[in-house]
């Protein structure tokens, strides 16, 4: 590491599926996961945000775990560091909270032993460990991503996303993936498989288009999950029944759940974003962006580092 070992590691959150992209289809949202830290002589993990209280604050914290494994991975011992870490995503919405520790754990890696990882490698990991290339894709790359994950191979294609708004109804409850996921079927109908192929790949060429008008209309045409989790998330009807009013592209589930996304042009938000207010009183209501850069790392100088005002960021 250059300098004193002083460094920012920077992952956006994500949404992932978008309708019938499931496991396979991600977007990267700008809200980030921000890890401050130095090399030390023991492992010490500040939390600077709320939610991130409730985790160790140790060598057992989740990010510092999936360093270790990575690190293993090519055979080498982490260093301990002293961390400091913050985060606006929401843990436990489907906006991909695990996802982005995730990539942070192997930038932390990366960083601290030089491994030099390029996107690829990283992404590989990523995937490996949460399992499906979506919502890792998005929080390394950045942007709209495609990806495919197997035991022996991952591969993510992602290109930028320019002029599209995201207007999240965050609810005042969590639904956990695994929670959600139980409630899928066991297997689908051939025609079901084939006519959720068919939109996933038109929803696909549509982004690469700028068809958002048609992106929006195969969100709508889920075989895959969204049928099955609408009752574990009693908003999502509603909510989609709004965004069309108001002139939304496509609305769907985030990921596993409960927030639900819309795509809006630019000039639609404030419209929509008041008649999710007015519908959803005790939900949080956010318009979101796209970030097209990914995770990030900023090597500091002790000068740069020693200037940080962490109370700013609780």
């Amino acid at each position: 590491m250059q300098e004193a070992g002083m460094f920012r590691i920077r992952v956006p959150a994500s949404t992932a599926n978008l309708g019938p992209g499931f496991d396979s289809i991600g977007l990267a949202l700008n809200l980030y996961l921000e890890v401050y830290g130095s090399l030390s002589d023991k492992w010490e993990i500040t939390p600077l945000t709320e939610d991130m209280k409730q985790f160790p604050a140790d060598e057992t914290n989740f990010i510092v775990q999936i360093a270790m494994k990575t690190a293993a991975f090519y055979g080498k011992e982490l260093p301990p560091c002293r961390l400091f870490v913050s985060s606006e995503i929401p843990l436990a919405r489907g906006l991909g909270s695990s996802a982005s520790a995730i990539v942070a754990g192997i930038e932390l890696a990366d960083t601290a032993l030089a491994l030099h990882l390029s996107a690829e490698e990283k992404s590989r990991h990523a995937s490996s460990f949460e399992g499906h290339p979506d919502n890792a894709g998005a929080s390394v790359f950045g942007g709209l991503v495609v990806g495919y994950h197997a035991a022996d191979y991952t591969k993510v294609i992602h290109f930028p996303v320019e002029d599209l708004a995201v207007m999240a109804v965050i609810p005042d409850f969590e639904l956990l993936t695994e929670d959600s996921r139980n409630v899928l079927p066991a297997h689908l109908t051939y025609q079901d498989a084939i006519r959720g192929s068919a939109a996933s790949n038109l929803l696909v060429a549509a982004a690469m288009t700028n068809d958002w008008s048609i992106l929006g209309k195969m969100m709508q045409r889920d075989p895959y999950h969204q049928p099955y989790r609408a009752r574990l998330v009693p908003h999502l009807r509603k909510a989609e029944e709004i965004a069309g009013i108001c002139g939304a592209y496509g609305t769907a589930l985030s990921g596993a759940g409960p927030t639900v996304l819309s795509l809006v042009e630019e000039n639609r938000t404030e419209t929509l974003k008041h008649s999710f207010e007015k519908a959803f009183p005790s939900y949080d209501i956010r318009r979101l962006g796209v970030d097209n850069i990914g995770s990030q790392v900023s090597v500091l100088s002790s000068e740069e580092f020693s200037a940080l005002d962490f109370s700013m960021l609780r």
